[in-house]
């Protein structure tokens, strides 16, 4: 259940009970909820934390405006999982093949932008993507030149474009091996709309900073910045998000085929995959209707629970992931948490933690335990048990998943 922490213009409600919230997220929250625009309530997720301009783990419904950057620059960040024909038993006894075949299948780490030993991206675009991405086949690329067409600020990341469609990037983002409780093989991974998803957000987050400026609007917090509906400006941004949250989703989708290609060659064998499959965005906006109107979510790091919906919350490198079930709970705007969620700054996982820490917190997984993966380390984030018990009222619990491989982007 959620605790009402705050009655100010619109009060806030947050299912962290067992879950420490701090107090820089908590004054964010605060910050957003004075918003005259706000609906209702801006409810709060187990895993909030400390985000650009509003926390992560949080969802703010919005009447006549949208904040660019609340809903982020990693537009369409979500999560895809799917199960397949295989168990434990079909596994090697040592995973690195595994890993190996991922790590060399997909795309992955950080990427030059200039095409060149460039191992985040496509060099050379294969023919999957590019149909995907062009017509006949697909719509993204008409898509997107509409947009660079009013918008040729966008135009150089635009073209890079179709070299990061079906790359994982870097971060948090990851793609994992794991076994449910019945010992089902999943493959799982997380991922966004990449560089041109980046600079779409940072693009309009800086336009409505200019319109802010240009009324005089004072704001407890410049990342605050909105554009209001039946503006110029709010089409275009609309109109990009929506691409750049479709380009998230064939993201994924071309990504889990690869992967799972990569681990039939590791095994030497084919294997059916599908029959549950999950694609979900946590960082987004879409119309929906609450509370009888109509009104912009923004899900900054939170995934939508409508009674039904089936969701993916991870942990972290080293802790159990859940497949769910939303509950559809109105007060939550059929929400729930999108992960474990920090339990601190990447700065301070790396000055806290050593190798020798990580690796313990890693036994018996196969995956990266060098000194560049530290920040994304399992005592970086909070404690995944006590995030799933605080939002009982939110989601049901479908399979719960423990990852035996592991690649970091």
């Amino acid at each position: 259940m959620f605790n009402l922490i705050h009655e100010g213009r619109a009060p806030i409600k947050a299912w962290t009970n067992g879950v420490p919230v701090e107090d820089a997220a908590r004054k964010q929250l605060v910050n957003v909820a004075s918003l005259p625009f706000i609906h209702r309530h801006v409810a709060a997720m187990p895993d909030v934390h400390w985000g650009m301009g509003a926390t992560v783990g949080s969802v703010i419904p919005t009447k006549g405006a949208i904040i660019p950057a609340a809903v982020g620059v990693d537009i369409g960040c979500g999560m895809v999982a799917a199960r397949t024909s295989l168990t434990a038993g079909d596994l090697p006894d040592s995973l690195g093949t595994i890993r190996s075949a991922i790590e060399a299948a997909v795309p992955h780490g950080r990427t030059d932008n200039g095409g060149g030993n460039d191992r985040g991206a496509w060099h050379d675009v294969p023919d999957a993507v590019a149909q995907t991405f062009a017509a006949p086949s697909g719509d993204l690329g008409p898509r997107l030149e509409a947009i660079v067409a009013k918008h040729p600020k966008i135009a150089k990341p635009a073209r890079r474009a179709p070299h990061h469609l079906g790359t994982l990037g870097t971060g948090n983002h990851f793609i994992e091996v794991c076994l449910d409780e019945d010992d089902a093989v999943w493959v799982m991974l997380h991922s966004g709309s990449r560089g041109i998803g980046n600079q779409i957000g940072q693009y309009f987050i800086e336009r409505a900073k200019e319109d802010m400026r240009r009324w005089f609007i004072a704001l407890p917090d410049q990342d605050l910045a909105y554009l209001v509906e039946g503006s110029e400006n709010f089409d275009d941004y609309v109109e990009a998000v929506e691409w750049a949250q479709a380009f998230a989703m064939q993201n994924r989708r071309l990504m889990l085929v690869t992967a799972m290609r990569a681990v039939e060659t590791a095994l030497a064998r084919p294997f059916a995959w599908g029959s549950v499959a999950v694609n979900c965005h946590h960082n987004y906006v879409a119309r929906e209707n609450h509370f009888g109107a109509n009104v912009w979510v923004t899900r900054k790091g939170a995934v939508r629970a409508r009674l039904g919906d089936l969701g993916i919350i991870p942990g972290s490198m080293g802790a159990r992931s859940y497949i769910v079930r939303g509950k559809g709970n109105p007060e939550s705007f059929c929400s729930c948490s999108h992960g474990a969620g920090r339990a601190m700054s990447r700065s301070e996982a790396k000055r806290r933690f050593s190798l020798e820490d990580h690796a313990r917190a890693t036994a018996g997984v196969e995956c990266r335990k060098d000194a560049a993966v530290i920040d994304e380390t399992p005592m970086a984030y909070k404690d995944i048990d006590a995030v799933m018990a605080a939002q009982t009222d939110l989601v049901e619990v479908e399979h719960t998943l423990r990852q035996v491989v592991c690649v970091k982007g």
